[in-house]
């Protein structure tokens, strides 16, 4: 299963296609070759180190609602399970 994430782009390197991203306090450099047009306070949608694609800022915060929320209910699920055994 492949995984991408909406993250915001808080400075990119100059003279280069590499950014630093946010994505929820981590930080990570990752490139910025498949789009070039992001720019600082951009959100883009990164898969293995790489911006895929961008998204508008409603729309990053309305995805990174949705994994909070399952990763919640999965932490929910997990204690619940352990709590019969």
């Amino acid at each position: 299963m492949c995984l991408a994430l909406p993250a915001r782009v808080v400075m990119r390197q100059p003279g280069s296609d590499q950014a630093t991203i946010d994505l929820g306090g981590v930080r990570k450099v990752i490139s910025l070759a498949l789009t070039p047009e992001a720019q600082e306070g951009d959100y883009v949608i990164v898969h293995v180190g790489h911006a895929i694609g961008m998204v508008d800022a409603d729309e990053a915060a309305h995805t990174l609602a949705l994994f909070a929320e399952l990763a919640q209910h999965q932490a929910s699920s997990a204690a619940a399970a352990g709590g019969r055994a």
